[in-house]
């Protein structure tokens, strides 16, 4: 250090705790409480005179009981300049910020095709759920449907904008059996906040009816720390709908069993209208209010290094071994198998191994969120468990390296059976390899867009993986990340916490405007198809030795397959776009797993 550093060093020092210098007035007290202890263990002083103690007693013996005062002194004005804080730096420190986390439990059932909220009630609570989900400031959002049971659409996540790209998908057709059970949603949104280690969140019902066992899940919820809200859905008088069994049903708002289950959760009941009056009256829409402490951003604070202290009073404390013993000390840890311990535990002199992979998981967690995912590969590449194994595989998937990224699923389920998460994103995974591009791309087209692997495979979280996260991973689920919850952050990650995205949807062609402008464009592609076909076997059969010249068989093959391709995108124009598919299937999987196994 230079001498200018050093000295501006010195300028910087001062105490964090500068009461505990109040503790070295005590020096003198220590040593005459010494000095009086060694008179009084002095046999001699009792029966030879003062004046003949110098000539009869070993000077060294007294030299010695001072250079071990002196030892005693220095050790506790250590201390206790180690225990005053002293500090001559800087340092990042993160900021603490109350933000209540907010899991939306919304009714499925085909009672939301009632149009007793024109145009129907599902229209209206997915415009309601785009404003919450717009003007919401701050905390993490996740989503849950029920109808027989209950799903997750979205795990909890920062980026709302996530949870807002499953809005125009959701619809009861999405749902594996129809049925009202609100009980079930209120049970799943405790998982997720439990899950994403939150000890205080708001659960947020909407839906026209609550029951006993709703109330009762209601307040479980409530005793476990969360505040459950009901937002109802329609009116007193109601309308008819049409089931998915094709009976027509009548239902109605039934405000009073949902004002006595929002008074079971400790919560507030408001009728859906229009505008954000009944979201600011719930409280759903300010995250700070009743939240929890979360890291917001990061401010330079003094740094305490009385730590360093230690180091000379730990060797000072070698003195307070019999005579020998601090040599023997020192030569027992020279002996103890530093290397061992630490290879065994993955860990360094000062992190321990559980820190060290926590570290790895959140590093890449974070690479995966700026897309580096080369980067976010090689961090999660030697992490052990499942949730490493599942972050690989989806960055992995995200850089178009499919094979590899079944592997990583494949690993990820041997660690961890019945895995959904990794048995969705295997399946798209699967799907994405068996899709070929279009035979203009594969003869020559742009080579931006051969390279693209964003065509058929799953998205990120624009979170907490962690961790897992949590986080973030290519399926329309969560854990959050799988970080450590670890949260690695979910994630948790799974991390930290730290959030996922439904698979990106090739652009679907323009569709025609009716049925019979379809069947009419099929038929005249077939009709110049044919054309084309006749054509070039005509030209083929007139060469002088019956046979097509190479030249025009060449001409005719490639007109038949230009013919060809044009053909294949009329058809695939037929072809229906179904963004709810990836939802329906999800959910089907996951409700034939429950049936099996009874898990939820």
């Amino acid at each position: 250090m230079n001498p200018q550093a050093l000295a501006q060093a010195f300028e910087a020092l001062h105490f964090l705790r500068p009461h505990w210098l109040w503790a070295l007035l005590a020096l003198p007290l220590l040593a005459w409480a010494w000095r009086q202890r060694r008179l009084r263990r002095s046999a001699w002083r009792g029966a030879v005179d003062a004046h003949l103690l110098p000539h009869l007693l070993d000077r060294s013996e007294g030299r010695r009981g001072i250079a071990a005062l002196c030892v005693l002194l220095l050790g506790f004005a250590i201390a206790v300049l180690a225990m005053a804080g002293p500090s001559w730096r800087q340092g990042e420190q993160p900021l603490l910020q109350g933000e209540a986390p907010l899991v939306v439990v919304l009714d499925m059932s085909s009672a939301m095709l009632a149009n007793d909220l024109p145009p129907s009630r599902l229209l209206q609570v997915r415009a309601k759920l785009a404003t919450l989900l717009q003007q919401r400031s701050g905390g993490q959002v996740g989503l849950v449907v029920f109808a027989d049971d209950a799903y997750t659409v979205a795990p909890l996540t920062r980026d709302a904008a996530n949870v807002a790209l499953f809005l125009d998908s959701l619809g009861p057709d999405v749902m594996p059996v129809d049925g009202s059970n609100p009980a079930s949603g209120i049970e799943q949104a405790v998982r997720l906040l439990r899950q994403a280690g939150f000890t205080r969140g708001d659960i947020l019902l909407i839906g026209n009816q609550g029951d006993a066992r709703a109330r009762g899940a209601a307040a479980d919820a409530k005793r476990a720390g969360y505040r459950v809200s009901v937002l109802g859905l329609g009116t007193p008088a109601g309308a008819a709908y049409r089931t998915g069994q094709g009976t027509i049903t009548h239902t109605r708002l039934d405000a009073a069993s949902l004002r006595a289950l929002a008074g079971a959760g400790g919560g507030r009941y408001e009728m859906l209208s229009a505008g954000t009056g009944d979201l600011a009256a719930l409280g759903v829409l300010d995250a700070s209010a009743g939240g929890q402490d979360v890291a917001a951003g990061k401010a330079a604070t003094w740094r305490d290094d009385g730590y360093w202290l230690l180091l000379p009073l730990m060797l000072l404390g070698l003195f307070a071994f019999r005579r020998g013993g601090g040599i023997a000390a020192l030569l027992l840890c020279a002996c103890l198998p530093w290397q061992q311990v630490l290879a065994a535990e993955d860990g360094t002199l000062w992190r321990r191994g559980d820190q060290v992979r926590h570290e790895r998981m959140q590093e890449g967690a974070d690479a995966y969120r700026r897309k580096d995912y080369a980067a976010a590969t090689d961090a999660w590449q030697a992490l052990p468990g499942a949730d490493a194994a599942y972050n690989r595989g989806n960055a992995l998937a995200r850089a178009g390296r499919y094979e590899d990224a079944i592997q990583a699923y494949d690993q990820a389920l041997a660690q961890q059976p019945g895995m959904a998460d990794a048995i969705a994103n295997r399946k798209l995974v699967e799907a994405a390899m068996k899709r070929k591009p279009p035979p203009s791309q594969q003869s020559g087209g742009r080579g931006d867009e051969q390279q693209n692997p964003d065509s058929g495979k799953p998205n990120d979280d624009a979170s907490n993986p962690d961790g897992k996260s949590g986080q973030q991973p290519p399926s329309s689920s969560e854990s959050g990340s799988r970080e450590s919850q670890d949260k690695p952050d979910q994630g948790k990650p799974r991390n930290p916490g730290d959030e996922q995205q439904p698979p990106s949807q090739p652009d679907s062609p323009p569709q025609p405007a009716d049925a019979d402008a379809q069947r009419k464009a099929d038929a005249e592609q077939r009709a110049r198809m044919q054309q084309a076909l006749d054509k070039a076997q005509a030209e083929g059969e007139r060469a002088d030795d019956g046979k097509p010249r190479a030249g025009e068989q060449a001409a005719a093959q490639s007109a038949a397959e230009r013919e060809k391709q044009r053909a294949n995108e009329a058809w695939l124009r037929r072809v229906p776009d179904d963004p709810g598919g990836l939802l329906r299937a999800k959910f089907r999987l996951e409700h034939e797993r429950r049936q099996k196994t009874g898990e939820r």
